[in-house]
């Protein structure tokens, strides 16, 4: 057995490269948040062949004082902990000291800076010389690293080509940029500026920034969070229903504004969309989380790509109910693609028709005259305010009588119903809409009804494993929420002698024990919920008007009508679109108007 000995200074500084710098985008990650830390109103991240040949970050922050420019090269030097009390408290993004010494380990790096106490720039080499020598540049930081990974050919060989490195980085910089709308940030790859943001403040400016990292189409479907409870704070947007994902590639997640990859976050997320995300698609989203920097410890990733939370299960339960009800309160005009004007309050409008039930479930409006004359009339009255419509300012609204969905005009194959709105053509899915009408339906009642306990003849004996056994004592009044009744036997054992009525044909067992699985991972499990929807779904599905069945005008108005009042109504059950917004403009373009 070798003998015990100190490694060398360069190589601890190359074993901790190996944790921070990953690839070029880890060192512009790690320099542009220094950036941030600094106070910085510009940042310009300035790169060449993929940043392998070259990395400069270029920032007007408070600058580093010539005494200290050795120092900040140091490992274990930094500037934003001085006590356990701040490490308890971290609300600055680089705070570890590792990065600057652990990059010049692997690299040239070049440290040139103008604090507002020296009279102008200084510039250190750290491989050549000891000492700061004179230089000229602006106020601020630039920092320059060249050659990454010269001396470590056998971390060099795993680079990828110049385009992906440069794809990581621009990514890198999309999240940077979204996180800090207030600073101006620019992106220049082999000499050409890729981005230039000007810095942005009002909401409006925001969605623009969004608009140009993101694209139009993620920036017209946005969705606005503003909530706070208990000291936590969830702002941001997210992203309709109809616009989803392949992959969770544009789910960008920021707590105090450090980006973060949680398994609990992306639980939450998943959950709040599972009622109306198609199976296989991703959500899209840029969230902001704020609160106590005492609630959470982001010591605990090298790359500082992790947090932990010290009330996990309350921030997972915050995080899907508000989502939850962001999606719930979704309005069909929302939806609606390039609205020509805004409308009013039209609810409240259409609460006040008359009305009566029909044998489908839905509302049917009432009139004495036949339908085909209520129709006409109907259709000439919104075509009269279709017409004034066009002389309007963009700011003035319409008569609020006519509703986002419009009034029904015909039904097609016995399968859609075609409406008229004030933006073009509505076509609905009459029974996925009708399903998520009475599913909806289904599990308010079901909320309100206390859940009804089955007694088992022969009560169910498991073995499981300790800190189960444990979870089963410490949840007993969760389990008989659910409608469950579970008690502990031995060490490694438990019993249920009750399940809820509505799961009596299903394997309760394996249930419990992914109820238990969910505790174990984070603090909750909503299995029961979701098992018990998914039978609601299967009713709703079977209770809900078929294909092929011919409504009345009245029906396909009732129905129209239900859609505009019913939470989620823009997805069936499963995930699919109800309904779809043809726009006058995309159907003259179809046919070549006006071309």
């Amino acid at each position: 057995m070798p003998h015990i000995q100190t490694l060398p200074s360069h190589l601890v500084n190359q074993i901790a490269a190996g944790e921070v710098v990953e690839r070029p985008s880890s060192v512009v990650k790690e320099l542009v948040e220094n950036s941030l830390d600094a106070g910085a109103s510009l940042i310009t991240v300035e790169i060449e062949a993929g940043g392998t040949r070259l990395i400069r970050i270029i920032d007007d922050g408070c600058g580093i004082v010539r005494e200290e420019l050795l120092s900040a090269v140091s490992r274990h030097a930094t500037s934003k902990i001085r006590s356990l009390e701040d490490l308890e408290k971290i609300g600055t993004l680089g705070f570890r000291g590792e990065a600057l010494p652990s990059i010049a380990s692997v690299s040239r790096l070049n440290l040139i800076s103008f604090s507002e106490n020296d009279e102008h720039a200084w510039k250190i080499q750290v491989r050549d010389q000891t000492a700061a020598v004179p230089d000229a540049a602006p106020p601020g930081t630039c920092v320059e690293v060249r050659e990454l990974f010269y001396n470590v050919p056998a971390r060099k060989k795993f680079l990828r080509t110049e385009q992906t490195e440069y794809k990581h980085i621009e990514s890198l910089f999309k999240t940077l940029a979204m996180s800090h709308p207030e600073i101006a940030f620019k992106l220049i790859h082999n000499k050409k500026t890729i981005y230039q943001l000007k810095s942005v403040h009002s909401a409006k400016e925001k969605q623009q920034r969004l608009a140009m990292l993101c694209g139009k189409e993620f920036a017209a479907s946005l969705i606005e969070i503003m909530i706070e409870i208990d000291g936590s704070r969830l702002t941001g947007w997210t992203a309709l229903p109809s616009f989803n994902r392949s992959q969770a590639d544009m789910q960008y997640f920021y707590v105090n504004q450090r980006v973060i990859r949680d398994k609990l976050i992306n639980h939450a997320v998943r959950q709040a969309y599972r009622d109306v995300m198609f199976h296989g698609r991703h959500p899209a989203y840029v969230l902001f989380l704020q609160m106590d920097p005492r609630q959470l410890d982001v010591n605990v990733h090298p790359q500082k790509h992790e947090v932990r939370f010290r009330n996990s299960r309350q921030i997972h339960d915050f995080i899907y109910r508000s989502l939850k009800q962001a999606l719930a309160e979704i309005q069909p005009e929302q939806q609606i693609e390039s609205p020509a004007y805004a409308f009013g309050n039209t609810t409240s409008d259409i609460e006040s028709m008359p009305v009566q039930q029909s044998g489908l479930g839905f509302n049917s409006f009432t009139h004495p005259r036949r339908p085909a004359t209520l129709v006409r009339e109907q259709a000439s009255a919104y075509h009269t305010l279709i017409q004034s419509a066009d002389s309007l300012e963009p700011n003035e609204q319409v008569d609020p009588q006519i509703p986002p969905l419009g009034f029904a005009i015909a039904q097609l194959k016995g399968i859609y119903v075609l409406a008229e709105n004030a933006q073009g053509l509505i076509v609905v899915d009459m029974h996925a809409a009708h399903e998520r009408i009475v599913y909806e339906r289904m599990k308010q009642n079901a909320e309100q009804e206390d859940v009804i306990h089955q007694p088992l003849l022969v009560p169910i004996t498991m073995n499981v494993s300790r800190s189960e056994a444990d979870l089963v004592e410490q949840h007993k009044q969760f389990f008989v929420h659910l409608g469950f009744d579970v008690e502990r036997l031995g060490v490694e054992q438990i019993r249920v002698r009750a399940i809820p009525a509505l799961l009596k044909n299903a394997d309760c067992e394996q249930l419990v024990r992914d109820v238990l699985a969910d505790l174990l991972e984070f603090g909750q499990s909503r299995r029961i919920e979701e098992y018990e929807n998914e039978l609601l779904g299967t009713m709703a599905c079977h209770a809900s008007v078929r294909a092929n069945r011919l409504l009345s005008i009245d029906e396909m108005n009732a129905l129209l009508r239900d859609i505009e009042q019913t939470e989620r109504s823009g997805q069936c059950n499963h995930g699919r679109p109800t309904w779809k917004q043809l726009s006058l403009d995309a159907l003259d373009k179809f046919f070549k108007r006006g071309q």
